[in-house]
């Protein structure tokens, strides 16, 4: 048996780590060389990704609030840290057993996800022009990239989808659990094989869990191609912006 979804699972997650990093740079960039103002430019950005910014403390909140783990204060105000870095948003809540504190910490990657997924699917059909691409109906698949702008509120779903995908990857603070978790996760697959069970687990386990990271690889796909479709025309804006000024921004 194939087992490859993991592979197109990793593919298009770290593309996608590093292509919200360089977008984000990106827009800071053209925003401060527009407005000359940092509180501005802190202002005018967490507004643009507020719903993402929103969505992603929401499911923190929520997924404690389902595990019974108490919660803090809730805030949605950017503000900058002393390490140089924007701060968006965050909510507090209780440390507790690396378990429930992992489920925490993944909540804005599922609720992104899940997100994504209802506007690329429901909202937008881009599942059907998956599948004229990969049955090689290159003809009538670029025929519908061309009919997509003309679909019901197409640029509406098209920034939300941007503002939510580029804030759902988990920050640091949101990791900080995934290691142990990861360890005794390790440990119990051990545990699995030696007692005979691997085989089990291949006919039974592999397939749907393949299947599942297939299906996030196609999500975290589009969230790469959105991506790229608003960095390089906002890189060309910068370049061009930088140019005219003879002013840059140099990022320490």
């Amino acid at each position: 048996m194939q087992f490859t979804g993991l592979l197109w699972f990793a593919l298009t997650l770290l593309p996608l780590v590093f292509l919200q990093r360089l977008l984000h740079r990106e827009i800071q960039i053209l925003l401060f060389l527009l407005t000359r103002s940092k509180p501005l430019t802190i202002g005018v950005f967490s507004m643009l990704f507020f719903p993402g910014v929103f969505l992603h403390e929401l499911s923190h909140y929520l997924m404690a609030k389902l595990l019974r783990v108490r919660t803090g204060r809730f805030s949605l105000i950017p503000q900058s840290l002393s390490n140089g870095n924007l701060q968006l948003g965050y909510v507090e809540t209780e440390k507790t057993d690396f378990v429930r504190d992992s489920l925490i910490g993944l909540a804005p990657l599922i609720a992104g996800t899940l997100f994504v997924a209802y506007a690329g699917v429901y909202k937008m059909q881009l599942n059907t022009l998956w599948e004229v691409f990969r049955n090689g109906q290159f003809d009538l698949f670029w025929m519908g990239v061309g009919l997509v702008p003309d679909m019901p509120d197409f640029y509406l779903w098209f920034y939300l989808i941007f503002a939510v995908s580029s804030t759902m990857l988990p920050s640091e603070s949101d990791r900080h659990a995934w290691l142990p978790l990861g360890i005794w996760a390790g440990i119990l697959f051990a545990v699995a094989l030696f007692v005979g069970a691997g085989g089990w687990m291949l006919e039974n386990i592999a397939p749907l869990l393949d299947s599942f990271l297939r299906s996030v690889a196609l999500l975290f796909g589009f969230s790469n191609i959105v991506h790229v479709i608003l960095l390089l025309p906002l890189m060309a804006l910068r370049r061009t912006i930088t140019y005219i000024l003879q002013v840059d921004v140099v990022r320490r």
